[in-house]
């Protein structure tokens, strides 16, 4: 089964993309112009496979065209890019689509310890082995930016990578090796509570405030800011932009527009696992 999916994967890469879709891209996520040409046809192979695996569903009235499917897609083979030997997001095969912020019901606590549904408007949300959900405005809106740290596929998307290592995230991705997780406990616990202590303080921050709502969040703002605002993370924040580069495999501050944004980042030091 593991060798049809790994030669139907290969064919899909070497499918040509449709012209159609190269302008979707072009038109709607400018992050790929960033790519040099190896890079850039690497999310396209990731795009065919990506479109290929997932189911798309619109709610709230919305209608699923290509301009959605691909423009979503491109955001999220993002993340990929430099671990082209990762699965595709294994932990989940459909994606809703809502036109707008949506409301969704979140379980609160009253003070007499009661617990009741109450509307709450989201842009998205990750369920652990269920769908990933998004709103196409905001979709639209993160991705025409590209430094302003605020694109809600990387943050779903991130949240789903999470999901990969131990079921609901909690801030701690499959890493290459477990000798890593060390480093990535440290440094990710440290700058989780010195964002909360700066948001407390309200102190300015470069990473979004929402980031201190748990562990798991603050990996997929800290995703979110490494992508769109990475040569300010990397200088205030050089031991995040590390772990964050040595897990995702690529250094978006060292590359200037049209060069490979997707090369492979240092080398963590070999060892023996």
């Amino acid at each position: 089964m593991f060798g049809f999916k790994h030669r139907r994967r290969e064919r899909l890469r070497a499918t040509p993309v449709p012209a159609a879709w190269r302008a979707i891209i072009a038109r709607r996520v400018p992050f790929a112009a960033r790519l040099a040409p190896a890079a850039r046809s690497a999310l396209d192979g990731l795009v065919q496979i990506f479109l290929a695996e997932k189911r798309f569903e619109g709610c709230g009235g919305l209608e699923i065209t290509d301009e959605i499917r691909v423009t979503i897609a491109a955001q999220a083979c993002i993340l990929l890019l430099g671990r082209l030997d990762a699965d595709v997001y294994p932990t989940f095969q459909t994606i809703l689509v809502y036109p707008h912020a949506y409301v969704a019901a979140q379980p609160m606590r009253g003070p007499d310890g009661t617990v009741s549904d109450v509307g709450q408007a989201r842009l998205g949300e990750a369920w652990a082995h269920g769908p990933v959900v998004l709103s196409w405005d905001d979709v639209l809106g993160g991705a025409a930016d590209v430094h302003d740290g605020h694109n809600v596929v990387l943050h779903e998307l991130a949240h789903q990578l999470d999901n990969e290592a131990t079921g609901p995230g909690d801030g701690a991705p499959a890493l290459a090796r477990r000798s890593l997780y060390v480093a990535w406990a440290r440094v990710l616990s440290e700058e989780y509570a010195h964002l909360i202590d700066d948001v407390a303080h309200h102190r300015h921050t470069v990473l979004d405030a929402y980031g201190t709502t748990s562990p798991a969040e603050f990996f997929a703002v800290a995703t979110e800011c490494f992508f769109e605002k990475a040569q300010v993370l990397q200088h205030r924040h050089p031991e995040l932009y590390e772990q964050l580069q040595i897990f995702y495999q690529q250094d978006p501050a060292a590359l200037p527009v049209g060069v490979d944004s997707a090369a492979p980042a240092t080398a963590a030091p070999p060892d023996s696992d």
